[in-house]
């Protein structure tokens, strides 16, 4: 069965830093797009980066370019979520997911139960 489990979230202030770590089961990270998306109260659901397997190419909204970055630890199977400079409008439920296409796109095809991130002022 393919399992994506997230954790790290939780509640810090605004110029803190969080990472968060989402660990595969049943396939593996490295062939497959892979990327983190966020949802706020009130709020579509928005990429915040994704790795596109097809090409190489790594996605970030604009408003966490220079403060997000995104690794992968093959031997762990697990994707991590670096966010620094954290602001109050980061606070979201933050996902990750997958996707064997090997593309980044909206409806990935697996998605990880989501982990709360608070971010106060």
């Amino acid at each position: 069965d393919v399992q994506l489990q997230a954790s790290g979230g939780g509640l810090v202030q605004a110029g803190k830093s969080l990472r968060l770590s989402c660990a595969a089961s049943g396939f593996t990270f490295d062939d497959s797009a892979r990327g983190w998306f966020r949802q706020a109260p009130g709020k579509e659901r928005e990429e915040v980066i994704c790795i596109n397997s097809s090409n190489g190419r790594t996605y970030y909204a604009d408003s966490v370019e220079g403060r997000f970055t995104v690794s992968l630890d093959k031997a762990k199977n697990t994707l991590y979520l670096q966010m620094n400079s954290l602001k109050p409008e980061d606070t979201a439920v933050y996902y990750c997911a997958a996707d064997f296409d090997g593309n980044c796109v909206s409806d990935m095809d697996y998605w990880g139960e989501g982990t709360q991130v608070t971010v106060s002022s």
